[in-house]
């Protein structure tokens, strides 16, 4: 029986996972793509798990006191879901943000009572594809602020709390959907978070469960590549950075590469075929899934994350 709750922040988690059988039939392909609908939390993103967790893990060891600001850099996704938590947990909060990222997302941190700053991009930048480059400005900008303010860094790069929540999450809870009826994981890395915490819960029930790395093409520094297109469309990750903390130890059986185009052209037929409005990062997965369901893998069940909302990206070309 549904239940009346305390706040927004305890609906975080639980989101549904859905078969993907209009999509496949569409594609031609023999198998099945189970996704996981992170866009339906409350900050329309995977990240409001990662962000509740890393509050949590501060509440608990001490390291933020009641009433502290937190100040964390962001494509947008990670501050919206520390926004609400701190809203709610009485924390000021200060997201730091390239100009790269879209718009819809700095204004919607704001509308939750979030200080937004934001950072311009390297010369020659092109808005809407934030490289690793862009990012360090962020990350200087972001160390700058919190010393100044004496602020609580959220660092979703480095807190445990991230992966950790999808470990305990994300991951039980498509093995759990499932019954176990997976036999492949892709995810886009961002931060690394999603895909570490939720391929160590898939491998611990079942170890012969395939876990794969999404990376941009031209960016696929976690993959050994050399990195030729450090700027591209697919937000929120591929910022060709190759040493990622969470990534140490993690489980790797492979890594795949995709395009902005193909990424672009899955999330639309994502729309199209099943009325799930992901974005850029979702159809990233999407794509990576039936390219594996058209090699090694068909005929297979592969799970993938719809990773946030596609209104987070109507004053990009993803809708154009």
């Amino acid at each position: 029986m549904a239940e009346v709750l305390n706040s927004v922040v305890d609906s975080i988690g639980g989101t549904p996972l859905v078969r993907l059988d209009r999509l496949t039939a569409q594609a031609g392909v023999d198998g099945a793509i189970l996704a996981k609908l992170e866009y339906l939390n409350p900050g329309f993103s995977k990240k409001d798990r990662a962000a509740l967790g890393i509050i949590e893990e501060a509440e608990r060891s001490g390291a933020i006191k009641p009433g502290q600001t937190v100040v964390e850099l962001t494509s947008g996704n990670m501050g919206t879901g520390l926004a609400i938590i701190c809203a709610v947990r009485g924390y000021p909060f200060v997201a730091v943000m390239s100009k790269g990222n879209s718009e819809e997302r700095a204004r919607m941190m704001t509308a939750l009572g979030a200080e937004v700053i934001l950072v311009d991009q390297l010369p020659g930048s092109v808005p809407g594809q934030v490289s690793g480059g862009d990012l360090a400005l962020v990350e200087q900008a972001a160390k700058a602020v919190t010393a100044e303010r004496g602020a609580y860094r959220a660092d979703q790069f480095h807190r445990d709390g991230n992966w950790l929540a999808h470990y305990h999450g994300t991951g039980p809870e498509i093995w759990d959907a499932s019954h176990g009826a997976v036999d492949a994981f892709v995810d886009f890395i961002g931060s690394g978070g999603t895909y570490a915490g939720v391929a160590r819960a898939l491998k611990e029930r079942n170890p012969l469960i395939q876990c794969f790395i999404v990376e941009p093409k031209g960016a696929a520094a976690a993959a050994g590549e050399t990195v030729t297109q450090p700027e591209h469309p697919i937000q929120g990750g591929g910022y060709a950075m190759p040493d990622l903390a969470f990534l140490n130890n993690a489980p790797v059986d492979g890594y795949l590469q995709v395009s902005g185009d193909e990424a672009r052209e899955a999330t639309r037929l994502l729309a199209r075929s099943e009325g799930i409005f992901g974005g850029f990062s979702s159809g990233a997965n999407v794509a990576a899934a039936l390219r594996l369901l058209k090699g090694d893998q068909s005929g297979k069940t592969i799970a993938v994350v719809i990773c946030d909302s596609g209104l987070k990206y109507l004053s990009t070309d993803l809708w154009s």
